[in-house]
C-alpha cells in the first residue's frame, strides 16, 4: 500500500474516533453545513461526484471551527453567535454558500432545514469559562 492511501486511511479512522466523541448536535451541524456545500459545489461549479478544491477547503474549515466552538452542543447558529471564529474570507465564502444553499435546503432536506431553523432561535449561551 502507497504512503498516500495509507495515510488517507489513517487520517479516515482519525476522523471517525472524532465524529464519535462529538456531540450528536456538533455531527449535526456538521452534515448540515456539508450538504450546503455540496449543493452549492454541485450547482455553482458543476462538479458532479466531489467538491472543488475550494468548496472542500471551506468544509474542512467550517469543520475545525464547529470541532473547536467553545459553546458546542449549546451553540445557537453560526450567523447569531456573539464570537466571531471564521476568519473574514471564509465568513464572506460560507455566506455566499448559505445565501445559495439555505432556501435550497428546505426542498431538498426540510428535516435539517427546520432543526437548524430552530437552532437560530436558541439564545447565545455566556461562556462560564475559557475553553483551550
Amino acid at each position: 500500500m502507497n504512503l498516500h492511501r495509507r495515510m488517507v486511511l489513517e487520517f479516515g479512522v482519525f476522523t471517525q474516533h472524532l465524529r464519535r466523541s462529538m456531540h450528536p448536535r456538533i455531527q449535526r451541524e456538521q452534515k448540515t453545513i456539508d450538504l450546503m456545500i455540496e449543493l452549492y459545489c454541485h450547482d455553482q461549479h458543476k462538479n458532479q461526484n466531489e467538491l472543488c478544491d475550494d468548496c472542500q477547503a471551506l468544509k474542512d474549515y467550517a469543520h475545525r471551527r464547529l470541532e473547536k466552538c467553545p459553546y458546542q452542543e449549546k451553540k445557537t447558529t453560526c450567523a447569531n453567535c456573539p464570537t466571531h471564529c471564521y476568519q473574514k474570507s471564509m465568513r464572506e465564502k460560507i455566506r455566499v454558500v448559505m445565501r445559495y444553499a439555505g432556501p435550497r435546503m428546505l426542498k431538498n432536506h426540510p428535516g435539517l432545514t427546520f432543526l437548524h431553523l430552530l437552532d437560530g432561535l436558541r439564545k447565545p449561551v455566556p461562556l462560564t469559562k475559557k475553553r483551550k
